[in-house]
């Protein structure tokens, strides 16, 4: 016999604020696979009065009190009588053949030879690995725990009990090692504690506690029918309720069933603790389905309707048979896998009207099914297509609850117990009600925060323009980060704008603060640069219109804002800031990057401030980066950091334009600290060449019309677009009709410009746009617009400080 069992003690403490020790008498016995005894500590031959050698070797349910009943009256009950768990637990006997697959406990009243009656208290813990052996099994003297001597009484709520670390049978040391895999419901800061101690003490400990988590209680007490029936309806209205428990209890202590009411209660609260720390959905549906088990329950399955997964809003009212249930979450203590081909994550289905999953989610209330017969089990497989659930639900306990929030039912739950442990009470109903009803309103906050992100997400995304990768002579890639604190909607904007000339304006602006109050004027003030733009506004005269517009507005609000003018053919940019940080150009031909020296500005809407353009000579292949303050500003460090960041990112070489605005992203969005949005676009300023732009002067005189065409056949003959000549020509003559019947004294120009397309631009002096007019089969005027709409990929017209440009596109052959 070990050192340790030959002690045969065991060490106690009280819960609450006050210790009480003692040492009590504990029973090591260790079961194999075959049910034969395979240790038997001498606490074990105290307690049932068998020495070691008569018990090795024999079977355990000879040994250990494992069948019977426990008297209503005060008869002793005869050697190995027992009394159930009286529906809170299994026996000991489904331990003993295996029945069982987690750890379990109970309660047993025997006579052994020469001795009084004893009551016994028993843990049994199925082990798994290698070893022969399959069964821990530990008890105690529920009287020693009386004694005065101990100071220790029926009042404790919680037993958690430990064993030798030096006992004798095979695996021992494993076994020690893994003490929180055997009573997974204790936290592994407590177990740590039992271990050091049962290393410290050398003996077998039982611990006492009010707070520690132990996966069963033994059965302290069987008071009669009737009266706890009574008892049991109080509790539960308790639980319900949320009103203090009543103090009652029996003679012998108190009652089993306040302290299981009180453990309901306790656990409630712990899982009201784990649940809900975050608003993310996802995370929270996780939370909820791994609370309850396996504490709880064995299986637990979540379901959700459609729109709640999704994050949209539905309708009031009951659901129905058309509505959709997505599963979202599956948690079971089965073997890994076993759930996953049958009942899959993801999966979306409606219920009948006769399942038991429509009645919960129709009334709004907890459907309680005892056992799953054949009949239902073949009732609810109906609904699974090729796929036999029947063996993982028959003959199990199911409690399904209701996830509802403000009178509206957003999902529920199947709990499943294995068929070996104790069956879905009243009581578990209760507790089920209770932590659904928190549960709900936890996922229902989630999901109208996930409803408000995506309302948002999409606000913003309106917001932002879908800017074309390619414009005429640049390349553009954008990218928008919401910030990571205050929100998902805020002011960054960017924004490119088709000019007259083949130019192309350049946009990013800020408007300071977020939510949707800064997310509404930065729309404001994106569509009146785009409007102004459209004017052909210079870059100085455009911000201080957009001063003005602001200081209409009413509003008490700031913007920064970057604004450049692209011209592929003279390669030059004009950029006027507005108190916005300077872009980066980046140099083609040394890959140098500079922050241009720009005057700073005043941001939009401090009012009488004038502003500056300046004029940039660029090169093919330079890229222009501009960006908002969130990209390069972290708090607690000088903006001339992530200044030089800046630089250093953008002119690292990439593969392609968006792999150049990643490595910006990674460079300066890994620092940490980043809590405002950050708008970056970048332009790959690539020019157009001499040879691609061809441009005519064209007089008043209507002879000039035959002179457009004639030109425009020729210079597309030279560039081997033959196939766009006959079209090309009718709408060039119908432009230059129109401004030769329009246009007052200016010379008329003709241009075109060979690029991604073919695009051609007519600019006179007059200032009335020209418009889609309604013909008729005998109306003079009118027709030519229509034509050009009719034959062209895409035209328009914009006002010029001196008159008008009408324009239109065509696809390149093979384009």
């Amino acid at each position: 016999m070990d050192r340790g069992t030959e002690r045969g003690t065991a060490h106690g403490r009280a819960g609450g604020n006050g210790v009480a020790a003692g040492r009590i008498p504990l029973a090591v016995v260790v079961v194999d696979r075959e049910g034969l005894v395979s240790h038997w500590s001498r606490g074990a031959r105290r307690l049932f009065g068998a020495a070691k050698d008569e018990a090795v070797g024999r079977p355990a349910v000879d040994l250990l009190p494992v069948s019977g009943a426990l008297p209503d009256d005060d008869e002793v009950a005869p050697y190995g009588a027992y009394s159930p768990y009286d529906g809170l637990g299994p026996d000991l006997e489904s331990s003993l053949d295996g029945r069982l697959s987690y750890p379990a406990a109970g309660r047993a009243r025997l006579s052994a030879p020469d001795s009084d009656r004893i009551d016994v208290l028993w843990w049994a813990y199925p082990l798994v690995g290698p070893g022969p052996e399959r069964l821990l099994v530990l008890a105690a003297d529920a009287g020693g725990l009386r004694h005065e001597d101990t100071g220790v009484g029926l009042t404790m709520e919680r037993i958690a009990p430990g064993f030798a670390l030096h006992t004798d049978f095979p695996g021992a040391d494993e076994l020690a090692r893994r003490l929180p895999e055997i009573l997974p419901s204790m936290s592994v800061g407590e177990s740590a504690r039992i271990v050091a101690q049962v290393l410290e003490l050398g003996y077998p400990v039982l611990e006492f506690s009010q707070n520690d988590r132990v996966p069963v209680t033994p059965d302290w007490g069987v008071p009669r029918r009737a009266e706890r029936k009574a008892r049991q309806e109080r509790a539960a209205a308790a639980v319900a309720s949320g009103a203090p428990l009543p103090q009652e209890a029996d003679d012998e202590g108190e009652d089993l069933e306040y302290a299981a009411v009180r453990e309901r209660l306790e656990f409630l609260n712990e899982v009201s603790g784990r649940i809900g720390t975050s608003l993310d959905l996802s995370r929270t549906i996780v939370e909820v389905s791994r609370a309850v088990v396996p504490r709880f329950t064995d299986v637990a399955g979540t379901y959700l309707r459609e729109q709640v997964v999704a994050g949209e809003g539905f309708p009031e009212g009951v659901p129905d048979t058309t509505t959709m249930w997505h599963r979202v979450a599956v948690e079971h203590t089965d073997e890994p896998g076993r759930w996953d081909d049958v009942v899959p994550v993801g999966e979306a289905m409606p219920f009948p009207a006769h399942t038991p999953f429509f009645q919960c989610m129709t009334t709004g209330d907890p459907v309680l099914v005892p056992r799953i017969s054949e009949q239902m089990g073949h009732m609810i497989a109906a609904q699974f297509e090729k796929r036999d659930i029947r063996p993982l639900i028959t003959g199990r306990s199911m409690l399904v609850v209701p996830l509802k929030a403000r009178n509206v039912v957003l999902g529920f739950m199947i709990l499943l117990r294995h068929p070996e442990r104790v069956e879905f009470n009243d009581m578990d109903r209760v507790t089920g009600a209770e932590l659904a009803a928190r549960a709900g309103l936890v996922l229902d906050n989630a999901r109208m925060y996930t409803y408000q992100e995506s309302v948002a997400e999409t606000l913003q995304d309106s917001m932002l323009p879908h800017i074309a990768p390619r414009m005429a002579g640049c390349d553009i890639a954008t990218r928008y980060l919401p910030g990571t604190l205050l929100g998902r909607v805020g002011g960054d904007w960017f924004d490119s704008v088709k000019l007259p000339g083949s130019r192309t304006a350049l946009v990013v602006g800020d408007v300071m603060g977020h939510g949707l109050n800064s997310a509404a004027m930065m729309g404001q003030l994106r569509t009146a640069v785009q409007t102004m733009a459209a004017l052909d506004l210079p870059p100085a005269q455009l911000l201080r219109n957009l001063d003005d517009l602001a200081q209409r507005l009413g509003e008490h609000y700031l913007a920064t804002c970057l604004y450049a003018v692209y011209d592929p053919i003279r390669s030059e940019l004009r950029i006027a800031n507005a108190g916005h940080i300077p872009p980066v150009l980046v140099r083609a031909e040394d890959g140098r990057s500079d922050l241009l020296d720009l005057p700073t500005g005043a941001p939009i809407g401090v009012g009488g401030v004038p502003f500056e353009s300046v004029e940039v000579r660029v090169a093919p292949g330079d890229r222009l980066v501009m960006c908002t303050d969130g990209l390069v500003e972290v708090r607690g460090e000088d903006i001339g950091v992530g200044l030089a960041t800046l630089c250093e990112s953008a002119a690292h070489p990439a593969a392609s334009m968006d792999d150049a605005c990643d490595t910006i992203i990674r460079a300066l969005n890994t620092r940490g600290g980043r809590k405002d949005d950050v708008a970056l676009l970048m332009a790959r300023l690539n020019g157009i060449e001499p040879e691609d732009v061809a441009q005519w002067r064209i007089g008043h005189d209507r002879t000039e019309v035959g002179r457009a065409r004639s030109v425009v056949r020729e210079q597309l003959h030279v560039w081997g677009l033959n196939s766009l000549v006959d079209s090309t020509e009718l709408m060039v003559s119908e432009l230059v009709t129109n401004a030769v019947r329009h246009s007052h004294s200016r010379p008329i120009e003709l241009r075109l410009v060979r690029g991604e397309t073919l695009l051609c631009e007519v600019d006179d002096d007059d200032h009335t746009l020209p418009t889609l007019l309604s013909t008729r089969r005998l109306d003079e005027f009118g027709r030519g617009m229509r034509v050009v709409s009719t034959l062209a990929r895409e035209w328009g017209t914009s006002r010029t400080s001196s008159g008008k440009t009408v324009w239109f596109e065509l696809p390149l052959p093979g384009r």
